[in-house]
């Protein structure tokens, strides 16, 4: 019983080392090199949901090029507004 408790710790222990890497590292590439986004809408026809259809798209949007400034023409741009 005793080996099983010391077995269990290790396993608890070897996750929060994983979690507690995996965590900062996700949210900074979400943060500053790229995140998925949905599009729904009829805002961004016809390069985005065409044809009226109710489905939405699933988009990539690249921080990292906004980050270097290089957006060339044609290139769709999203932007938030930060209430801080």
């Amino acid at each position: 019983m005793a080996q099983a408790q010391g077995l269990g710790k290790k396993y608890i222990k070897a996750f929060l080392k994983g979690f507690f890497v995996a965590v900062p590292v996700t949210v900074t590439f979400l943060d500053r090199v790229a995140c998925v986004a949905r599009v729904e809408g009829a805002s961004m026809q016809p390069s985005l949901n065409p044809g009226g259809r109710q489905a939405s798209d699933v988009v990539l949007l690249n921080h990292w090029s906004i980050r270097n400034y290089d957006v060339q023409r044609g290139d769709i741009v999203s932007l938030v507004m930060s209430t801080e």
